[in-house]
């Protein structure tokens, strides 16, 4: 079960009423800070920009690969621990507006982990140190320690 807050809307679906979860300019300012940490070529530069800019709490010699695309509304509830690296075009959410609620949830990713390219982990998950994430795969679920899981739906592949 993932660990995420729900909060009940009325009216039109949840993604009409963003702007009352968060500012306008804070979605533009994240927007054009995540559009140049995709495309830039140096990590350190790309880890400066989401610790610095966008205020998630990424570790010591972490890797985004290219083309990865951290959650524009909530990228502060985004926490990845060191040496781990994340795959090119995986896509990490904290956020999910649905019909009649949204929800957020913090995504934690551990130290020495490997995300696979083409990743989707959505809010409220937990990937334990030392875990891989095949590539392609859907994170729905917390990812035990040390465990090699893929696919969708996700499952372990082998410890």
């Amino acid at each position: 079960m993932r660990k995420v807050d729900r909060f009940p809307v009325e009216g039109a679906n949840a993604l009409w009423q963003v702007y009352r979860t968060v500012s306008r300019m804070k979605a533009v300012r994240n927007f054009i800070a995540i559009q140049l940490a995709r495309y830039c070529p140096s990590l350190p530069a790309k880890n400066w920009i989401y610790r610095h800019v966008l205020g998630m709490k990424v570790g010591k010699n972490t890797a985004f690969a290219l083309m990865v695309m951290v959650d524009v509304f909530f990228p502060e509830r985004i926490k990845v621990g060191d040496n781990s690296v994340i795959g090119y075009n995986t896509t990490i959410l904290t956020h999910e507006y649905l019909i009649n609620e949204y929800r957020l949830g913090d995504v934690v990713i551990g130290s020495d982990v490997m995300i696979g390219a083409n990743t989707t982990i959505l809010p409220g998950v937990t990937i334990g140190d030392g875990a891989v994430v095949a590539a392609g795969s859907v994170v729905h679920k917390d990812v035990q320690p040390g465990t090699f899981v893929g696919g969708n739906p996700l499952r372990e592949l082998q410890r």
